[in-house]
């Protein structure tokens, strides 16, 4: 067992991480009532995560060429519809972008981790959940979000 665990220590680790990540923003969403929260968040992390851990394993298990590009690139793909599928058009107004684009962002997170940064996403995700947070009050502090809401109504109250 111990044979086991150190010869695949480094997927631990960097599963670990991606649960790590996607948990530090989920939270923030979940916090905030958002639909994606630390579940779905750490699964996107955890899922870019370990389609990354197979394109390294596929060449080391079936001694064929791979190329890690070809899978990031179809994550980035399914996790754009993922997003697409968050954002509800109602009317005039618009929610869940900022749902999508944490989705996508998360994804990379889990990339990141699986090509052997796990530090780097850590430090990425901290600064995603300081924006994610620090934003927000600023945007209650200086009132902007309301007052940019209330200006596009009543333009388009006036146009119509």
């Amino acid at each position: 067992m111990q044979e086991l665990f150190n010869q695949y220590s480094g997927y631990f680790v960097k599963i670990f991480a991606a649960v790590i990540c996607g948990g530090i923003i989920g939270l923030e969403r979940e916090i905030s009532g958002k639909a994606a929260g630390i579940r779905t968040n750490i699964l996107i992390c955890m899922g870019s995560t370990l389609y990354m851990l197979v394109s390294e394993l596929v060449p080391k298990i079936y001694g064929i060429p791979s190329d890690p590009g070809r899978i990031a690139a179809q994550v980035v793909a399914g996790i754009g519809f993922i997003g697409a599928g968050s954002i509800i058009q109602s009317g005039t107004s618009v929610a869940g972008l900022t749902t999508a684009t944490v989705i996508w962002v998360v994804a990379a997170l889990g990339l990141l981790i699986g090509v052997g940064y796990p530090l780097l996403a850590l430090i990425f995700a901290l600064i995603v959940l300081a924006i994610l947070v620090g934003v927000k009050k600023m945007e209650k502090y200086l009132n902007i979000g309301r007052y940019i809401r209330s200006n596009k109504q009543e333009e388009e109250e006036e146009e119509g």
